[in-house]
């Protein structure tokens, strides 16, 4: 799986600020001539063909990173996997386009309009006469009833994830014909197109256990261009085929099989034949593009897999054993560079069917946020908070993810949008760029004082995790919290190095364990294990108040994927140190992450991701809500895991769901996130790469960025065809 974070969508809807009043907010960019939502930053890579060059039949091996449990994606555990199904299988009124904003989706829908607005809002969906189920009944306004009844809330059988938007609904009923659906609210809402996307038949929503069990396995009917003929748990497959009462254009493909394969594992199982088209990770964009052979103007391609990282002195020392005296020692290392032989070699062949495929690129429509819990600690104070946002870079954080994919590396500007969307406008003036200097005096003026007097038992402290290093060291091997100061063990770590280059024997024989270091955790000097003793006298100007140190907790995940993670991670916490700051990374397992670290409060500092949603009104509200006291004493921060929040945020929030007049609700949307980025409960730092490896001669699929793909037109070129270059394709 990705550890950038949180999923899309589907995660976002399924996952049950202080007061910023004195801080100037800059009038609205929306006031102005130019339309500040701007464009995408980069534009969907798919190998776009028109319908006529794509072959007929054939079968796609897609990767997803898990079946699904379930089909419904209005259930808590739906995921990726089950919105891709959904998409391919069931109605929705409105796709995105390439640009993130919704448009009629015409296989369905001739029209919706906002036909009153005075007593109540009445829209009224204009249905495509074609569009029936699979079974072969008409969809309409029973589908639309259904679905309304069992997502308002009224009825607590139903296991739902969500229900804005029906909850404002207070009747359905047939227009003048059976192709007319008129939805009458009882409370304005102004996101009312998020609606009915995907629809699913009377037959799921009708009752609590249709809607509960009937659709978690299968769905004995659907109305897209393809229909779900098998969900295969054992061999971690589901198989989508043609739906013969489809009355759109056919579909392509014989069949589209999506396949769980772990991102680690993607890159073998696309040079096995099992895949034709998979997200990876930026380590398989090496190899693919590796394969592909030099540049233009290069020369040669750099070595890659197993004993290519092995220097001069790992090479010689590993033939002097082989050949030395010692035949036990020469045995075992026989051994290792045969096994080392035959891993270079089956690598080699996979290399050789890689050339086959090529990567496309564009950014997802999700960005990663450096999170800033605000329940308690230092970050409680809004002063410190600002001073964390001030001290970051984030063109240089946005640099360091996407300038080495050939992405455009620029900082997200939006908490609620990204560019291109409606709701876009940089805001992140309200709080204002990288500055030290007032970083510095905001903490001073939050009472944290540089070289200030710690108390006596937080320097016994020290020296005990010194003394319990080799304990946390153990402790750290095992995964459960890999920990480090920045800057203090850095230094210990530089120190030591020094040491070890002074005496040549550690040259050979620390070959082979620094090499493995480097697989285990980049670059040297990175991490250490919590305990690891700090050199004598560099506390001695940090940032102290009641005689505690400033420092914050910075918790991460710690499996495969979350390497560029880390990278971040550091240089935030590089950042941070410069003002005064010190940051304590602690990696964590990944099935604990989010729930038992972000989603329960236990961090200071954290890297996640939310997707930008095309409903901001709707979608953001409970991600940015103030966390309100439940009934039981616990507090009720929704999707907001900063747990910093203002009532005049959330009021803006209303406002913006209940203006109809769409311009009127942007503006209201832009000024709420002015005000989230005054309260720095949480940064934004860069839109996440989507880098999709797809074999050569599939079109129209890649890197869709906001674009909702139109599965029917998915495919194999036809020989002697050639594709469109798109604007991101290599």
């Amino acid at each position: 799986m990705s550890h950038d974070g949180v999923g899309l969508r589907a995660v976002m809807r399924s996952v049950a600020f202080l007061t910023a009043g004195a801080l100037a907010v800059p009038a609205l960019a929306g006031c102005s001539a130019k339309d500040p939502a701007g464009k995408p930053l980069a534009e969907p890579d798919v190998a776009p063909v028109a319908r006529a060059m794509v072959a007929d039949g054939g079968s796609l091996g897609w990767a997803v990173d898990s079946v699904p449990e379930t089909l419904n994606t209005f259930q808590a555990d739906a995921d990726g996997t089950t919105t891709r199904v959904a998409q391919a299988v069931l109605p929705s009124m409105y796709r995105l386009d390439a640009n993130g904003r919704p448009q009629v989706n015409p296989d369905y829908l001739e029209k919706a309009e906002v036909v009153e607005t005075e007593p109540k809002q009445v829209v009224l969906y204009k249905l495509n006469q074609q569009a029936v189920w699979s079974d072969g009944r008409e969809i309409g306004a029973a589908d639309f009833a259904a679905q309304w009844r069992a997502l308002s809330g009224k009825d607590t059988a139903y296991w739902t994830a969500r229900n804005a938007g029906y909850d404002r609904i207070e009747r359905i009923e047939r227009g003048k014909n059976d192709l007319e659906v008129k939805v009458t609210f009882g409370r304005p809402y102004a996101d009312w197109k998020s609606l009915f996307s995907p629809l699913y038949p009377k037959d799921v929503m009708g009752t609590p256990d249709s809607f509960n069990d009937g659709a978690r396995k299968k769905l004995k009917v659907s109305a897209g261009p393809y229909r779900v003929k098998k969900v295969d748990r054992k061999d971690d497959e589901v198989t989508l085929d043609r739906n013969p009462r489809w009355w759109g254009h056919p579909a392509k493909l014989d069949e589209i099989v999506l396949r769980a394969v772990p991102r680690e594992e993607r890159a073998a199982a696309l040079a096995a034949g099992k895949l034709d088209l998979a997200e990876i990770d930026p380590e398989s964009v090496k190899r693919i593009t590796g394969a592909a052979g030099p540049k233009r103007g290069t020369g040669s391609t750099p070595l890659m897999g197993p004993g290519s990282n092995l220097g001069a002195a790992d090479s010689l020392r590993s033939w002097a054993v082989a050949n030395g005296s010692d035949e036990e020692a020469a045995d075992d290392e026989i051994s290792a560079r045969e096994q080392q032989r035959t891993a270079a070699a089956a690598y080699a062949r996979q290399q050789q069917a890689l050339r086959g495929f090529e990567v496309r690129r564009s950014l997802e429509p999700a960005y990663t946020q450096l999170a800033l819990n605000g329940a308690d600690g230092p970050l409680a104070d809004e002063r410190v908070r600002r001073a964390v946002a001030r001290a970051l870079d984030r063109e240089a954080l946005a640099s360091v993810v996407l300038t080495p994919l050939g992405l455009p590396a620029e900082p997200v500007g939006s908490h609620l949008a990204l560019s291109g969307q409606a709701a876009y406008a940089d805001n992140s003036g309200a709080l204002g760029g990288q500055d030290t200097a007032e970083a510095q005096a905001l903490l001073t003026d939050a009472g944290w004082v540089r070289g200030g007097p710690l108390k006596e038992e937080t320097k016994k402290g020290e020296k005990a995790a010194g003394a319990e290093g080799e304990k946390s060291r153990d402790k750290s091997e095992d995964g459960d919290d890999d920990t480090y100061i920045v800057g203090e063990d850095d230094k210990a770590r530089r120190e030591a190095d020094r040491e070890k280059k002074k005496d040549p024997k550690h040259l050979a024989q620390d070959g082979k364990q620094y090499t493995n270091k480097l697989k285990q955790g980049g670059a040297p000097g990175a991490y250490a294990p919590r305990g690891t003793a700090a050199p004598a006298g560099t506390a001695a100007g940090a940032l102290a108040k009641d005689g505690k140190p400033l420092t914050l907790r910075f918790v991460l995940p710690s499996g495969p994927g979350s390497q560029t993670l880390g990278t971040v991670a550091d240089r935030i916490s590089e950042m941070l140190r410069k003002v005064g700051i010190r940051t304590e990374i602690s990696k964590v397992k990944d099935e604990s992450y989010f729930k038992d670290h972000i989603a329960s409060g236990q961090y200071d500092l954290a890297l996640y991701s939310w997707p930008a949603s095309a409903f901001p009104a709707t979608d953001g509200r409970p991600i940015y809500a103030k966390p309100v006291p439940a009934a039981d004493g616990s507090l009720n921060v929704e999707q907001n895991y900063t747990r910093v929040g203002t009532d005049q945020v959330d009021q803006l929030f209303d406002q913006a769901m209940t203006t109809l007049d769409e311009r009127e609700s942007r503006g209201l949307i832009r000024k709420a996130d002015s005000r989230i980025w005054a309260a720095a409960g949480s940064i934004p730092l860069y839109q996440r790469p989507q880098l999709t490896a797809a074999r050569k001669n599939v079109v129209n699929a890649g890197a869709f960025g906001f674009r909702t793909p139109v599965y029917e037109d998915i495919g194999f070129l036809k020989k002697g065809a050639r594709p469109v270059a798109s604007p991101t394709a290599e």
